[in-house]
Order: structure tokens, then sequence, then C-alpha cells
């Protein structure tokens, strides 16, 4: 019982230091950065981690995963806690990589749009 508790208390340690990475991105600029460049930033930044509706996706993804992962493993080996925890937590890793790779995306087209030359 004491393993699957470490797993997800992992799990969510590995989820929750993924869920604020993206609005904290650091692009790559073609050329010097402009004076407005910093103060851009970091309003670009905050849009980014004010999308919250991605945090709710991934608790989603996290559901749904947890879902599956259970009815799999009862149907599998009968273990549908086991199955419960690995799918939860694939689903929501999964579901915390694409919030953040939509949080760097934010970033970028939003220092694109006040027209900074951001490569990626």
């Amino acid at each position: 019982m004491k393993t699957p508790i470490i797993i997800s208390a992992a799990g969510l340690v590995l989820m929750t230091a993924c869920a604020d990475r993206g609005a904290n991105y650091q692009p790559i600029l073609d050329g010097a950065p402009t004076p407005s460049y910093q103060a851009d930033l970091a309003a670009c930044q905050a849009l980014a981690r004010n999308q919250n509706q991605f945090d709710q996706e991934t608790l989603g993804a996290a559901v749904l995963g947890a879902g599956a992962g259970a009815a799999l493993g009862e149907a599998d080996d009968g273990d549908a806690l086991g199955g419960a925890i690995a799918g939860g937590l694939a689903g929501g890793v999964a579901g915390a990589v694409n919030a953040s790779e939509r949080r760097d995306a934010i970033v970028v087209e939003c220092l694109r749009g006040r027209g900074h030359r951001v490569v990626g």
C-alpha cells in the first residue's frame, strides 16, 4: 500500500513543478533586446501564467487517465487502484506538459505581437 502512495506523491510533485514552467519561458531573440523587452516579457509571462483553463484541462486529463487506468487495471489483473494511479499520473503529466508548451507559445506570440524578433 505504501508504494502507490509514494508513486502518487512523486507524480504530484512532478506535475506541480511543471505547472508554471511555461509561463517563465525565456525566448530566444534574433538580435539585441529593445529597451522595452524586459517589461514586455514580464507582461507576456503574466498573461501566460493567468491562463487557468490549462490547469483545469490538466486536472481533467488526470481524472480521465485515472478512470481509464482503473478500468484497464481491473480488466487486466484486478488491480484497479494501481491502474488508476498509473493512469492518473500519465494523464496528469501529459496535461502538464501540454499546458507548459501552450504557455510557452503564448509568451512567444505575445512578444512578437509587441514587435520583438522572437525566434523560439
